[in-house]
């Protein structure tokens, strides 16, 4: 069983920490993630039909993962003041030195 401990989003992302069984993949427990939330966006949001017309999916591909381990407290503070720091944009920012 997949458990969902903590989610947020931002305009275009959202962060999720979970707790999912070894015996099952991580790309699985995002497949399921992603087609479940999809179809009920796509129930609840009809005109969605029109605008994603050649393609039966609103989510990207794509998708990071990281796993926790000492630091659960910090990703979990991380997710929960998601839109109140605005510090993710999706984009890395690199210091000229």
């Amino acid at each position: 069983m997949v458990e969902i401990l903590e989610v947020n989003h931002d305009k275009d992302h959202v962060h999720f920490l979970l707790s999912n069984p070894p015996t099952m993949s991580v790309g699985r427990v995002v497949n399921i993630i992603k087609s479940n939330t999809g179809k009920k966006i796509r129930e609840k949001f009809p005109f969605l039909k029109e605008v994603y017309y050649a393609s039966s999916g609103i989510w990207s591909d794509g998708y990071f993962v990281s796993t926790v381990g000492l630091n659960e407290s910090m990703i979990r503070k991380y997710i929960q003041l998601q839109l109140q720091q605005n510090e993710d944009t999706g984009q890395t920012k690199f210091e000229v030195t």
